[in-house]
């Protein structure tokens, strides 16, 4: 698994680049089946925006988009986006019918 932390219009401190890049590993705690995961920060403005995109196997991908003034505010409302966007795709291939099996199927 692979993060990519990048930034347009400006530059990251090594403290900012590691506190984002243990947060968006975060999101292997939920779905462990993630190839790469790239957050791309754009640091132009007041407002900050942040872009989170979480690939998985089969060609499934997962974005999350987010801007606040604090960049750290901005990134963890991206990654909490694609974490929800995983939790509900998980829920979707997992079974939950439930049902009980048929006792007495040979009659």
């Amino acid at each position: 698994m692979q993060v990519k932390v990048s930034a347009r219009h400006g530059h990251l401190t090594d403290e900012l680049h590691t506190e984002i890049t243990a947060k968006a590993e975060k999101l292997l705690h939920f779905f462990d089946r993630l190839m790469l995961i790239e957050v791309t920060l754009d640091l132009r403005g007041a407002e900050k925006l942040v872009e989170v995109i979480a690939t998985a196997e089969h060609k499934h991908t997962f974005v999350g988009h987010a801007s606040a003034p604090d960049l750290l505010a901005a990134a963890a409302a991206a990654i909490e986006k694609a974490k929800q966007q995983i939790k509900h795709y998980k829920e979707k291939i997992q079974d939950h019918r439930g049902d009980p099996p048929i006792s007495g199927a040979s009659r």
